[in-house]
């Protein structure tokens, strides 16, 4: 039986449920395109405000922002909001965070239906310096909780659970998500700085921003499909990162661990620095950040430990400071030994209002893990994939920095149709969500 009626009951009773959960906001003085509720508080020890996390910091407007680990965003999207905090000695303490409950219904022979809460909590702090800036980072999740299986994600690959590779599925991710610290030192008057980033559990430098930190994929509740091409590395155990930067341009250089996270999801796994990357980025504007990056990974997949990988990526990340926020990329994996296998994706953000966000994404993926039996005669056999996906959230402030989204999006794929036997002719993914976030 069809449980799209579900869901759309579900989404139908959400927007029912607006109107008296709603609050009059209309003495807020508010910027275009910031989302309501995270304006500052009136509060002694207490900044809400954006904090600066520009990569050049002193409160430059223009200056570069930082997503996750040392990957650099347009200074229109620059800082989080949240929580922020005098902490006394030049010390200012952020939290930020979610917690997403989601319900999916994949459709199709190999789709499965299932509610999941999906959750992140930052916290880090910083502090100027008469040379530089110090910054101390964590982040940390409760998706450990959920089974290893993680939730149902048609077309997506990566990792394992009970020793079987996960096919259809996204992983849950692990406790410790980041645990680094960052020093940047002042070698010029124009904002020239070395930096040193690193620690048990953090981020090298490949690719654009992970996703759950890219503006252009705030409210989408799916991982995408080609998550392990862009950001499987986003949580690595051990990671050492040199760089250089100045206000346009950042170079930078990792050692760090191959090899992805294994099933236990609360521990700290054993460093290794097996591995290295590059990545240069330019900020020629405000609005735009574009980078270029190459990896060695040794033997990152626990299930293909024969092979190595070598990962290029390109992506345009672009914010209009007034609400919309998109991203384009690219990648490469080229497994040694094996075939070279690419990903596109495209996604968006726009919110229209104070309240009403739309968002979308795009990928095309070529993958050989769609069929994970040894005996099945399409084992290994690469299928290039697409998945078109639109969506909507409804926002809505609670106070402070508080708030929640309430929304959905549905999903559609392009596939060979050799695929049609196990996937059905047009599968469709479809959600609703409910996201509680400090911040947004």
């Amino acid at each position: 039986m069809s449980k799209l009626p579900f869901l759309a009951g579900a989404a139908a009773l959400a927007l029912l449920s607006l109107p008296a959960a709603a609050q009059d906001h209309s003495g807020h003085d508010m910027s275009a395109g910031t989302p309501p509720g995270d304006e500052p508080m009136d509060h002694s020890r207490m900044d809400h405000s954006k904090m600066d996390h520009s990569a050049m910091g002193h409160g430059n407007p223009d200056a570069p922002g930082e997503g996750s680990g040392t990957a650099r965003l347009p200074a229109n999207e620059s800082g989080h909001t949240g929580l922020h905090i005098d902490a006394g000695g030049g010390w200012m303490v952020m939290a930020h965070g979610f917690a997403w409950g989601v319900y999916s219904d994949q459709s199709g022979p190999r789709g499965d239906d299932k509610a999941t809460i999906q959750s992140m909590l930052m916290l880090s702090g910083e502090k100027d310096t008469g040379w530089g800036r110090i910054q101390l980072k964590s982040m940390m999740s409760l998706e450990p909780l959920m089974s290893n299986r993680g939730y149902p994600n048609l077309f997506a690959t990566g990792e394992t659970a009970g020793g079987e590779p996960l096919v259809d599925r996204q992983h849950p991710h692990d406790l410790f998500m980041e645990l680094a610290a960052r020093i940047d030192i002042d070698v010029g008057d124009n904002g020239e700085r070395l930096f040193l980033y690193g620690g048990p559990v953090g981020e090298p430098a490949i690719g654009p921003s992970a996703f759950m930190h890219r503006g252009s994929a705030r409210y989408n509740p799916e991982a995408p499909i080609t998550h392990h091409w862009f950001d499987s590395t986003h949580i690595t155990y051990g990671v050492a990162t040199l760089g250089y930067q100045t206000r346009r341009v950042q170079i930078e250089g990792s050692l760090f661990t191959g090899r992805e996270p294994d099933e236990k999801r609360w521990n700290i796994e054993k460093p290794r620095f097996d591995s290295w990357a590059v990545r240069g980025t330019w900020t020629p504007t405000p609005s735009l950040a574009l980078q270029a990056s190459h990896a060695f990974l040794k033997q990152p997949e626990l299930l293909h430990g024969a092979q190595n990988e070598h990962r290029t990526t390109a992506s345009v990340q672009y914010a209009n400071g007034k609400g919309l926020s998109a991203t384009a990329a690219f990648s490469a994996k080229n497994r040694d030994p094996g075939e070279t296998l690419t990903a596109y994706l495209a996604e968006v953000n726009w919110d229209l209002d104070d309240h009403h966000t739309l968002f979308g994404r795009i990928e095309n993926v070529k993958n050989d893990e769609l069929f994970s039996d040894h005996d099945d005669p399409l084992h290994d056999v690469p299928f290039r994939v697409t998945k078109f996906q639109a969506g909507y959230a409804y926002r809505i402030p609670i106070t402070g920095p508080l708030n929640l989204a309430l929304g959905g999006s549905v999903a559609a794929f392009d596939k060979p149709r050799r695929l049609d036997a196990a996937y059905g002719r047009n599968p469709i993914g479809a959600t609703v969500f409910a996201r509680l976030s400090i911040g947004h």
